[in-house]
């Protein structure tokens, strides 16, 4: 649904994005993560047809970027990383306004504009001027506007930048619900943390390279092959060493008061046969779960060999 091919970008000798190839499967929730700087805005911008590649291309929903800017532009709802300036403007004619940009014909408009205010919660917020708004309202506004010619693949672009904790929960909730719609959605961000529950795959940026890429456990599972398993015990944890440590599948063990931490060579058939093997022996088990890596650890694990 989104592809780039070896994309481009240089301003003079500087070089913003070199070389960046990179598939996002229709209805993924698709994370672009990276320091400020690292060439995320410069490459969904490209994507969003307002910047020219020095080289490469881009296609969305099999249109190219370069040879048909039109038909991309129909088939995304973008979203800036800021909203603009709409003095006077109430946000119905505002919605009005991107909805006959967007060719929706006149007749049909009222129908659209209402189907997005309502699915954004913000029906009665119609009669209001945008300036007026909450930050958190105008991203809420921002997006409806992205929403209103119904497009398959959305490209936002640091959508939780400068929100409360509460408004970024329920910008989160919407992305999720827009992808059970069917929606493809190319999200950014900075702050790692943001896309922790919210994205199905990632794609690492640094310095203008794309790091990595793919769905979020399986690039955990590259950056550690090894299991971290968490062991809650109702005894103390020494009771469980005499035999976790003559187990040739663990090849790390630290225990701590109630609780063990191991790091298990194997699939989840290696973890069963663990469990099994301590219940077995009589141990009273409160917790027994591994541990996945998160944004934050995939992140400085993909970038620490490029810092320097």
């Amino acid at each position: 649904m989104i592809e780039l091919k070896d994309f481009t970008k240089r301003y003079g000798r500087h070089v913003a994005v070199e070389g960046l190839s990179l598939q996002i499967p229709a209805g993924e929730l698709f994370g672009f993560i990276g320091p400020n700087g690292a060439g995320k805005s410069t490459t969904i911008r490209f994507l969003a047809t307002l910047l020219k590649a020095t080289a490469g291309d881009g296609f969305i929903n099999g249109y190219s970027v370069r040879r048909q800017p039109l038909d991309v532009r129909r088939s995304i709802g973008y979203m800036p990383d800021n909203f603009g300036v709409y003095e006077g403007m109430r946000v119905t004619d505002f919605m009005d306004f991107f909805a006959a940009a967007y060719q929706i014909p006149a007749g049909q408009r009222r129908q659209a504009i209402d189907r997005v205010l309502e699915l954004l919660d913000l029906t009665g917020k119609r009669r209001e001027y945008v300036n007026s708004l909450s930050r958190g309202m105008k991203q809420r506004l921002s997006l409806a506007k992205a929403l209103v010619h119904d497009p398959p693949v959305l490209i936002l672009d640091e959508p939780t930048s400068g929100l409360d904790p509460r408004a970024r929960i329920e910008l989160k909730n919407l992305f999720r619900q827009l992808r059970r719609q069917g929606k493809t959605i190319l999200l950014s961000s900075h702050v790692l943390a943001e896309l922790a529950d919210c994205c199905s795959s990632l794609g690492i940026i640094e310095r203008g390279r794309l790091l990595m890429a793919g769905p979020v456990q399986e690039i955990a599972r590259r950056i550690a092959p090894h299991r971290t398993i968490q062991i809650q015990l109702l005894e103390p944890a020494e009771k469980a060493l005499p035999i976790l440590q003559h187990q040739p599948q663990i090849l790390h063990v630290r225990a701590e008061d109630h609780t063990i931490w191991l790091q298990v060579a194997g699939d989840e058939t290696a973890a069963a046969e663990l469990l099994g093997q301590l219940v077995r022996a009589g141990l009273r088990i409160h917790e027994f779960a591994q541990q996945e890596a998160n944004i934050e650890e995939i992140f400085l694990r993909v970038t620490q060999g490029m810092v320097g």
